[in-house]
């Protein structure tokens, strides 16, 4: 378990889930966290005191598995383009920079499912990443089996 959180985790309610992991983010000093294994469904967003979440899973009526998001430090919400598009295994955020806008992409990639799973997600990643100017940076995070 991580130092700081609580071993009851999962046992904590989704929005107050956030709460949890906004104190520990703060004390880490993080600016910009990429988020796996969500389980939140649908899309959204949650403000808390010092980060916001940004997030998509699964349709609320599907098993609750996967899900991808982005913790952002309040302070920088002016820097970003919030995700609009994604899924419960690709969330793609950008944040303008004196360099220009840099793209983010969280990807969970499946492990032990049917290659049409591997092969969608595969089509699904090179799908976002096409949509990007070559001249733009990316940086890649996540789990890629």
């Amino acid at each position: 378990m991580t130092p700081g959180l609580p071993e009851d985790l999962l046992e904590v309610n989704d929005a107050r889930t956030t709460a949890v992991i906004d104190n520990e983010l703060r004390s880490l000093q993080m600016d910009i966290v990429a988020l796996q294994e969500t389980r939140l469904p649908a899309t959204g967003s949650i403000r808390e005191k010092d980060y916001t979440f940004f997030w998509h899973g699964k349709p609320p009526e599907e098993v609750r598995e996967h899900g991808v998001g982005f913790a952002i430090r309040n302070r920088l919400l002016g820097s970003i383009i919030p995700p609009t598009e994604g899924s419960a295994r690709i969330i793609k955020l950008q944040l303008h920079t004196a360099a220009g806008i840099v793209s983010l992409i969280n990807a969970y990639g499946p492990t032990l499912t049917s290659t049409e799973a591997k092969d969608e997600f595969y089509d699904d990643l090179g799908l976002t990443l096409s949509d990007i100017p070559l001249q733009e940076p990316v940086f890649l995070q996540g789990r890629l089996a």
